[in-house]
């Protein structure tokens, strides 16, 4: 496998903007059919979906969402689009043959998709792996090894041989991040990596000399591009500090340099991209607490009666940490009921980290350039995260999800109470190592118990290590270090507790039953031969 995209907060970290219940199931899903769609150029009757048996796919791709995710990139939709829960049936109204098999692939990663598109005598295979949080990597393309992550424009020349030479002209006719040469058994691909599609004019003038089979052009998907000058200015914590040199430079200010490097944005831009974020988040609260409702989900509305009480002094008195549950389980509500979220880091952890910052800056009286610059904070110390290791349960199991949510959380909260850099960096470490070894083990396969609570108690766990930080608590492990410990705790962690709705609580008696009384009420509700589910 290649390298690691340089991450991006509003790529990686804090995103995708989406409806569905997991972002490493539906959102990267989505992205993968979107690319799939393109090399198709959008035209195509029969699409086959492979599982490999061992990976997590097979016992999740329904429930989860990557079927409607995956059919909705297919038909060319976007992540937050009202219709997605309908795209399976939406492609085979176009008239698209689709089938679903588990194979024996013996895949590595567990989220492995195999797409096999046809179109006449036009077919293509892809092969690609959801990495977490939405983000995906295209690994394989019609037999060629590939490394793509749609943060770029990517054209497509397949040639019989001379790819070198091609790519060697290509070079001086366009501004490219990258120009590659893929080998198979049956000629080369050419792949271009640039801000913009290799223009149909370069390519006539190229066409006769190097005898070009097939064109494709592939858009990106992801907000924050790549480019030839992109730059890093720290992957690390410790990095960062050096970085800083002890100038004490408040968190989200280093987040917003960061992504400016990163990016080729404007100060002014990141901070708007993330005030607006925070815009959406709020409004998802105020829908979740107003209620919501969706049939194929386990919890109903809650967070309703919680307001009524707390707002008559009715719960127990614990000041600001009922506000946090209030809009933890509203932003949760909305998730399950496939409105509107923002996967940070992920959907399944959607609403740790803006429950708790949202609600904190309320009762402090702060307004949203002030959330919107604790969330930047946040999405820092997930750069750490991402870049060594993963949100995704399905290889981390819950402390990738709830555990970095509340690492981030923790950050945010300390610099939203004027804390120094080392006190968030502090609160961040402390957040994290309480939550190391906590599975993913949703119950009936959906992912709202007891994920739930998993997300109050990683907003709780947050409120508490950024006071605790404050007060000049010692982290005594280096947040690096943390992090590191955290990836080796997922080596250690059996397969049955990553996501894969194969052990804890998700395989209960009545977990089970729920799961069949759902299964029941959707055949019922779309008719026994429909096959949209």
């Amino acid at each position: 496998m290649s390298s690691k995209l340089p991450v991006s907060i509003f790529n990686d970290v804090i995103g995708p903007v989406m409806r569905g219940p997991s972002s490493s199931h539906c959102a990267a899903a989505l992205r993968i059919g979107r690319l799939a769609r393109d090399l198709m150029d959008g035209q195509f009757n029969e699409v086959l979906v492979e599982f490999d048996r061992q990976g997590s796919l097979p016992t999740t791709h329904d429930s989860q969402g990557s079927d409607m995710g995956l059919f909705g990139g297919l038909l060319g939709w976007d992540a937050a689009d009202e219709r997605l829960p309908s795209s399976p049936q939406a492609l085979r109204d176009q008239g698209v043959q689709i089938r679903i098999e588990t194979v024996d692939a013996g895949d590595p990663h567990p989220n492995t998709y195999r797409l096999t598109l046809r179109h006449g005598q036009e077919r293509h295979m892809v092969r690609a792996i959801s990495t977490g949080g939405g983000m995906m990597e295209v690994l394989g393309l019609d037999g060629f090894t590939v490394s793509m992550f749609g943060d770029c424009f990517e054209t497509l020349l397949w040639v019989p041989n001379g790819g070198a030479q091609l790519a060697q002209q290509l070079a001086t006719r366009v501004s490219a991040a990258a120009i590659l040469v893929h080998e198979s058994g049956d000629g080369q691909l050419v792949e271009v990596k640039a801000g913009g599609f290799v223009s149909e004019q370069t390519i006539a003038q190229l066409n006769g000399s190097f005898a070009i089979r097939a064109v494709k052009r592939l858009s990106p998907v992801l907000p924050v591009l790549s480019r030839k000058d992109t730059r890093i200015l720290f992957t690390t914590c410790a990095e960062m500090l050096r970085h800083d040199q002890g100038r004490a430079t408040p968190l989200w200010k280093l987040a917003v340099e960061y992504e400016m490097a990163r990016g080729g944005l404007t100060e002014a831009e990141v901070v708007a991209q993330m005030l607006e974020i925070v815009r959406i988040l709020r409004r998802s609260i105020a829908k979740g607490i107003a209620g919501t409702n969706y049939d194929d989900r386990v919890l109903g509305h809650q967070s309703g009666r919680f307001n009524e009480l707390m707002q008559a002094g009715r719960l127990l008195d614990v000041g600001s940490l009922n506000r946090i549950i209030l809009y933890v389980t509203a932003l949760m509500e909305v998730k399950s009921s496939m409105g509107v979220i923002v996967a940070a880091p992920t959907a399944g952890a959607c609403a740790a980290l803006p429950g708790a910052v949202i609600a904190m800056a309320e009762e402090m009286g702060l307004g949203e350039e002030e959330m919107a610059k604790a969330m930047l904070a946040s999405g820092l110390i997930g750069v750490f995260i991402a870049t060594r290791w993963t949100f995704a349960a399905e290889v981390g199991g819950c402390q990738a999800e709830g555990g970095s949510a509340a690492c981030m959380a923790a950050a945010a909260l300390a610099g939203m109470a004027k804390g120094t850099l080392a006190e968030s960096v502090a609160a961040a470490s402390m957040a994290f190592q309480s939550m190391l070894g906590l599975i993913c083990d949703p119950i009936a396969n959906r992912v709202e118990a007891p994920c739930l609570g998993k997300n109050v108690m990683a907003a709780s766990n947050a409120l508490a290590c950024a006071n605790m930080a404050l007060a000049g608590y010692d982290p005594v492990i280096p947040l690096d270090e943390v992090i590191e410990t955290a990836q080796r705790v997922a080596g250690q962690m059996p397969r049955e507790l990553r996501c894969t709705a194969l052990g804890g609580l998700s395989i209960t008696p009545t977990s089970l039953a729920i799961e069949q009384r759902l299964a029941a009420r959707k055949t019922t509700a779309c008719g026994n031969h429909c096959n949209c589910h």
